[in-house]
């Protein structure tokens, strides 16, 4: 199968440009051929994915044949890229989200669209999410992707600036109408199912009715960031599991659980007391790919009873794996750069002429990437991960 080939520009900034001039079959091959078959399908099918067994049949047996996963990187812009998702799944994610796509954007730009979304045969099962507030031009954007993933998702929980400048994400909140559109125009004319994710209103009340809703619109899953639109600080304000306990018991489809995943036991902790069918990680992810595996950084590790340093794993060791996913599978270097400050944030806290090296770093490049990280351990930096001690745990036994 044929690879997209990328040609920039020398004005394009270096952040913007791709790590590699590699191609894999790992990019999304986004032939006309493909797209038109797949359109095809769903016109010959009206009402597309919602047709034959009932709609909530559909949406579980759907969720069960993917393996019903529980546990799942949500879509962070420029942060759940392939590489980062692969690396993920390496350690115990067992579904992705794609960052959110700009629907327009999407259609009407090829080197967006090749340089924002790429997916391989080990990136399954695959939500990809796009913003939107015009239910024709998302429909088209979501023909090109049904091929390659599991889930069309439609975000309805950004609750940043850009996405009130926008007209997208939770500011869609205050239009109901338009969002019932977005959601029945996918469900209605595609042949994956269509999910959602959201953000909870003050009432509770009305997060329970918008949740029904979006089910009776033609949703086949639902994920609920429980906190409001305002709540943007997620070490401010405490998610609220009760308002996703109480979506779960009104919807009749899966509900997956998002905020204040920090690390394992908060997995199992949400996963009891909201009654949810998995849980999606953000941000704590970013600095700790390896949380679903069991791993904790030094925040949720140190001094706690039953942990112990791990003598192998550790954020520096994290990253190098990222940039071998990386070098195989191509991604803008802004997105690289991201991630080394996020997963050597604290390592260089200690060394801090390392970080401003890093800053000063006009071009990146591997090697010194790699030359970074071997500085830093020469240095005598090492801020070790935590797991669970289990020779503890026999002996307690």
């Amino acid at each position: 199968m044929a690879t997209k080939t990328i040609n920039l520009n020398t004005e394009d900034i270096e952040d913007d440009c791709l790590c590699s001039e590699i191609t894999t079959t790992c990019s999304i091959p986004l032939e006309q051929k493909d797209v038109e078959e797949t359109q095809s399908l769903a016109l010959n099918r009206p009402n597309g994915y919602l047709k034959g067994e009932s709609r909530i049949e559909r949406a579980w047996s759907h969720w069960k044949k993917l393996g019903e996963p529980k546990l799942i990187v949500a879509p962070m812009v420029d942060n759940s890229e392939l590489p980062f998702r692969l690396l993920c799944r390496k350690y115990g994610a067992e579904a992705a989200y794609t960052p959110m796509l700009h629907s327009r954007l999407f259609n009407e730009d090829e080197k967006y669209r090749a340089m924002e979304f790429s997916t391989c045969k080990e990136d399954r099962p695959l939500f990809v999410q796009f913003c939107a507030n015009n239910p024709d031009t998302l429909l088209e954007a979501a023909r090109k992707v049904e091929p390659y993933c599991d889930y069309v998702d439609i975000n309805f929980g950004c609750p940043q600036r850009i996405a009130k400048r926008g007209n997208y994400g939770a500011f869609l909140m205050d239009n109901l109408s338009l969002v019932k559109s977005l959601v029945e125009k996918l469900a209605n004319n595609l042949n994956v199912p269509v999910s959602c994710k959201i953000r909870i209103f003050p009432n509770l009340q009305d997060t329970l009715s918008y949740a029904k809703m979006l089910e009776d619109a033609g949703c086949s899953l639902l994920a609920v960031h429980g906190r409001t639109r305002d709540e943007k600080d997620g070490r401010k304000f405490r998610a609220n599991w009760e308002a996703i306990k109480a979506v779960r018991n009104v919807v009749r489809i899966p509900v997956l659980a998002n905020g204040n995943i920090r690390h394992i036991d908060d997995v199992h902790s949400c996963l009891e007391e909201t009654g949810a069918d998995g849980v999606l990680s953000a941000d704590p992810l970013l600095e700790n790919p390896a949380l679903f595996a069991g791993y904790r950084t030094a925040e949720w590790g140190l001094g706690v009873a039953g942990m112990k340093e791990d003598d192998k794993l550790d954020q520096a060791e994290l990253l190098i794996e990222y940039l071998r996913f990386c070098e195989r599978y191509p991604v803008p270097w802004r997105i690289i750069r991201s991630h080394v400050h996020k997963l050597l944030g604290e390592w260089f806290r200690i060394q801090p002429s390392v970080r401003e090296d890093f800053n000063k770093q006009y071009k990146l490049t591997f090697e010194f990437l790699y030359d970074l990280v071997n500085r830093l351990k020469e240095l005598g930096v090492r801020i070790p991960l935590y797991v669970k001690d289990t020779q503890q745990a026999v002996s307690a036994n």
